[in-house]
């Protein structure tokens, strides 16, 4: 098949990679480059660099919407144009130029958790199961037709980076086996129905601070689901610090109280959690051992 490929995130470079194995991808649009660190270096997204190491031509459209795209894909008349986290809304009419249309992966099993954060949220909201979606794009957002999926069980103490990379793989397989289908004919459209829709919004630091009087498997559920980014956060002697990594405890007492020095364990509003890994403002993030080494910390104080 002519595929132009369209994602920009780490997420997308597999599928990227699978295509270029079996397919011919034309062409790949992706995101702007942007600086990144303290220092502002500009660099490219992880699906540009992709793409050039097997010669593909890059584009970097800071819109689709003046017809320029359009046109651009109107000459190199793909089979299929595949969109990995793009991050860009496509118009009407490039959704409609190739012959099968656009087809997404979506890092969630349709129609729950549209949006631009599945994964995180699935964890955070405590859910079990996840997968990948393959669907026929439409303007709506996530809203299209299913062709294809496939789910995984989340694991107990599974943050949403693991998660990611799992689902990144899997939608690698996806991808092949659907565009396998559309090209022999034995794809099947399936209606997503809106009433079991739920959306998964954009990821921000505003959502960080941990409440424990929640469950320990709620604050478990938070600090699994930001991890790596925005991290869940707690205020310790009067310092913010990053919770990385915990697991449920078998221990009780006011919510927020340290419990426990070794292991570290925190009560929550029902249950405790184990801190496995942190990060105090200003450092690198460090086993709780070695914190406890470097920090006094008093049995029975609080984390806010």
């Amino acid at each position: 098949m002519r595929i132009v490929f369209m994602g920009t995130p780490e997420f997308a470079v597999p599928c990227l990679s699978a295509l270029i194995e079996k397919h011919d991808v034309l062409a790949v649009f992706t995101q702007p480059d942007k600086p990144k660190g303290r220092k502002q270096i500009l660099t490219p997204p992880p699906v540009k660099e992709e793409a050039l190491k097997h010669n593909i031509p890059v584009y970097q459209p800071k819109t689709l919407k003046d017809g320029e795209a359009f046109k651009l894909l109107s000459e190199i008349k793909p089979d299929v144009i595949i969109v990995v986290a793009y991050g860009k809304i496509l118009p009407k009419e490039i959704l409609e130029l190739p012959r099968y249309g656009c087809i997404n992966v979506h890092a969630s099993l349709l129609p729950k958790y549209r949006g631009a954060a599945p994964i995180q949220w699935s964890i955070i909201d405590g859910e079990k199961e996840t997968g990948v979606t393959a669907m026929q794009m439409d303007i709506g957002l996530d809203t299209g037709d299913m062709i294809k999926s496939a789910s995984l069980t989340i694991g107990e103490n599974e943050t949403a980076d693991e998660l990611h990379d799992r689902l990144s793989a899997l939608g690698a397989k996806l991808i092949i086996e659907t565009l396998e289908s559309v090209e022999d004919g034995t794809a099947t459209l399936t209606k997503q129905d809106d009433s079991l829709s739920n959306y998964a919004s954009m990821l921000s630091k505003d959502i960080s601070p941990i409440d424990f009087t929640q469950s320990a498997q709620a604050v478990h559920n938070k600090v699994r689901g930001l991890n790596s980014w925005p991290s869940a956060t707690a205020i310790m002697d009067g310092k913010r610090i990053k919770i990385h990594k915990t697991k449920l405890a078998d221990a009780c007492g006011q919510a927020g109280e340290i419990v426990s020095l070794e292991p570290f364990i925190v009560a929550c509003g029902s249950g405790a959690i184990e801190i496995l890994e942190l990060q105090p403002e200003g450092k690198k993030k460090m086993n709780v051992a070695d914190f406890l080494r470097g920090h006094k910390t008093e049995l029975h104080s609080f984390l806010k």
